[in-house]
């Protein structure tokens, strides 16, 4: 095949924007029927090197296909949060604290799309993601190699659904408990150089967050959120891509009233706990939140003889708004708090590969990433006296706004030396620098050992050096004079600047197939932490808020197990473990003085801890059906008891099972039809997620109850 003539950059950029240009010029005289074959090589082949310049060696790593995403529940329409706790060590939370956490870490998760980390978002409720666009993923935890860095609890590296196909589309529609409707539709396909996959998603529910009460139907929970997913590639030559990635999120939220709650504050003319009026019952409190993230990243690639590599630019803007409930949150809190938070990063990142011997493969990058974030708070509050009793029963408002530009500098260099034909060896050195509201950098060395042991045993060993600076989104930095006298005033004075967590990572781990169908995986790991990072929820606006531990410790063993045989296939996932924190340095004003002087002198367990983790799933196709079922179990996160110390003891376990059915049709007009029936915790078990107590912890929040989900999916 004739390598493609590169044109003007404007065209190029034209092109990808809007395909039909190309159709009509620059890829006229390739779009025949014999070139296709070389282009789907082509697009495979860049594609493998793409993936090659992310080494996996010696780290743990588990991989979900589209057959195993297709296996779940809901399928497509199952959330992304929902899919990655199928994973062994990733453990549920509510939506409000974080959704998941992964080897007892608040958080800490890195996404990267085709290659591409992008930027964090403030964290909320929901996500840009959608599985419906995803081919498959790959996770990785434990020691990880220089190449990953700053978010490092685990790695979700996406392929998304994309190549050279005959055009074509997907329309479906889910509905079923709690009003759900979720419609969805995508377009797919390639016109000479040119790939694409467009995809789009709307969701209404009744319930889109975590019920206070353990009833079937939760009070003012509606939610509406929409999703829109890009992915152009357009091959310039046989060893040339350039590729544009975009995708949008917005979403609504009613924020869950807890009924029968006593007023604890007078407001005029409406409550007076002295007397026991209030007019204002709880479960007519409406607060609302309103979510936006959207994301774009432009790549060129390029696989030459002995060097690939693969340049992006990217942009992330997300923003987030709760809207308090002014007469509810003052009765009831004492505060109300309307908070707007927005951050915008741009930035670049560079991955190359060279391959300088057959032993040898060195590879290093860069990235550069510029951040601006805003917050700004228009705050309720009544006035107290000299004992912080309240003195007026008319509110006022104080205005609390701060703004702040940041930067990320991340440099890593490291070699994969094949020691051997079973032994490799992958060695680096990565440098990361922050410059925020706290300015701070670390040089982290990182090796790794990967031995086949035998043709069924593969042994991995690893030791990595990580700096995990605070979220800029979330460390705002209020002013905490402004609410002197107030309703708002901390009991504690003062809060000092969150600062980057430094750990050294231990991990060892196993892999045997013991038969050509079933492979089981032994991993453990120690971390050893200085300012240890962790997030919670600290008043009535649903925002998390960052604050160290000036010390902490995590260790975990995950077992896995998977089997695939014919029709068959199954996985089984159990993990224990425990992580603790010691004396609170840095945002102080957000604690008990008596919490934060126990914790000064004692190891508490962190709250997201969570002893024993399992999950396990089996699914049976035959013919045109699939039938598959699944289980998630949780020990139960932590909970401070009346009178204990924090974090003391846990919740009760919960054990929830899913399972569905789906039938395929293939009409002779090449329709192919999918429905599917999702019956989601069959034995609606009731359980706690939360039941607002523990460091950093705001309302309860109970699990979903049974629920029934119906779809139809038309692939065209």
């Amino acid at each position: 095949m004739t390598p493609f003539p590169l044109r003007p950059l404007a065209l190029l950029l034209a092109s990808l924007v809007v395909p039909h240009l190309a159709l009509a010029d620059t890829a006229a005289a390739s779009q025949t029927d014999d070139d296709l074959p070389v282009i789907t090589i082509t697009a495979e082949r860049l594609k493998n090197a793409r993936i090659e310049l992310s080494p996996s060696v010696g780290t743990t790593i588990y991989h979900m296909d589209r057959n195993t995403l297709e296996s779940y529940g809901q399928g497509d329409a199952t959330a992304l949060d929902q899919v990655l706790l199928r994973l062994p060590g990733v453990d549920a939370d509510s939506k409000g604290s974080g959704s998941l956490h992964v080897r007892d870490d608040h958080g800490n998760v890195q996404y990267r799309v085709d290659g591409v980390q992008l930027p964090e978002a403030i964290s909320g409720f929901g996500t840009a993601f959608d599985t419906r666009y995803v081919n498959s993923i790959d996770f990785l935890t434990g020691a990880l190699p220089a190449q990953y860095g700053l978010r490092t609890a685990g790695v979700v590296d996406i392929q998304t659904r994309s190549g050279p196909v005959a055009p074509g589309g997907r329309v479906g529609l889910e509905v079923g408990s709690n009003d759900t409707f979720a419609p969805s539709a995508a377009v797919f396909g390639s016109a000479g150089r040119l790939n694409y996959y467009l995809s789009g998603s709307y969701l209404t529910s009744s319930a889109g967050l975590e019920n206070p009460q353990p009833t079937t139907r939760p009070l003012h929970d509606d939610t509406g959120q929409s999703r829109s997913f890009g992915n152009l590639e357009y091959f310039v030559d046989e060893q040339t891509r350039v590729g544009l990635l975009f995708g949008t999120y917005n979403g609504r939220y009613e924020i869950p009233a807890n009924p029968n709650q006593q007023a604890g504050f007078a407001l005029a003319g409406v409550s007076d706990p002295a007397s026991g009026l209030n007019t204002y019952p709880s479960s007519q409190v409406d607060e609302r939140q309103r979510e936006v993230n959207r994301f774009v990243a432009l790549s060129l690639q390029q696989s030459l003889d002995t060097v690939d590599y693969q340049l992006s630019v990217f942009h992330q803007y997300s923003d987030l708004h709760f809207y308090p409930d002014l007469i509810g949150d003052l009765v009831y809190n004492g505060v109300a708090s309307d908070t707007f938070r927005s951050n915008s990063a741009n930035g670049i990142q560079l991955d190359a590969a060279w391959r300088v011997s057959p032993g040898h493969t060195l590879r290093a990058g860069t990235q550069l990433q510029r951040q601006g974030t805003a917050s700004n708070n228009t705050v309720a509050v009544f006035a107290t006296d000299d004992s912080g009793a309240q003195s007026s029963n008319v509110p006022f408002n104080v205005v609390d706004n701060s703004s702040k530009t940041g930067s990320l500098v991340s440099v890593y260099a490291q070699d994969e030396w094949r020691l051997g034909p079973a032994l490799t060896l992958n060695y680096g050195l990565r440098f990361d620098q922050v410059a925020a509201f706290t300015q701070e950098h670390q040089f982290s060395p990182r090796v790794n050992l990967a031995w086949q042991a035998s043709d069924n045993t593969l042994i991995h060993a690893g030791y990595s050096r990580y700096f995990t600076p605070p979220p800029q989104e979330l460390a705002a930095q209020s002013s905490i004079d402004l609410y002197s006298g107030t309703t708002n005033q901390p009991a504690i004075g003062m809060s000092d600047t969150v600062k980057a967590e430094r750990t050294h990572y231990f991990d060892l781990g196993a892999s045997h197939k013991l038969t050509p169908a079933l492979t089981v995986a032994l991993d453990a790991y120690y971390k050893r932490i200085q300012n240890l990072l962790d997030e919670g929820q600290f008043g009535q606006a649903l925002i998390l808020s960052p604050f160290n531990y000036a010390e902490g410790y995590a260790r975990g063993v995950e077992f896995s197990a998977t089997y695939g045989s014919g029709p068959w296939s199954g996985y089984l996932n159990v993990a224990y473990q425990k992580a603790q924190g010691k004396n609170i340095v840095s945002g102080q004003a957000l604690f008990d003085p008596d919490e934060l002087a126990y914790i000064a002198n004692h190891n508490i367990y962190l709250d997201h801890d969570q002893t024993w983790t399992a999950s396990s799933g089996v699914s049976y196709r035959f013919g045109q059906n699939l039938i598959s079922g699944d289980m998630l179990f949780g020990s139960g996160l932590r909970r401070t008891p009346d009178g204990g110390a924090p974090n003391s003891a846990s919740l009760p376990s919960y054990t929830v099972f899913n399972t569905a059915y789906t039938h395929s049709w293939k009409t002779t007009s090449s329709l192919e039809i999918e429905g599917r029936l999702a019956l989601l915790n069959v034995f609606d078990h009731v359980y706690l997620l939360r039941d607002g107590t523990g460091v950093g912890v705001g309302a309860p929040q109970y699990g979903a109850r049974r629920s029934v989900f119906g779809s139809v999916t038309t692939t065209f």
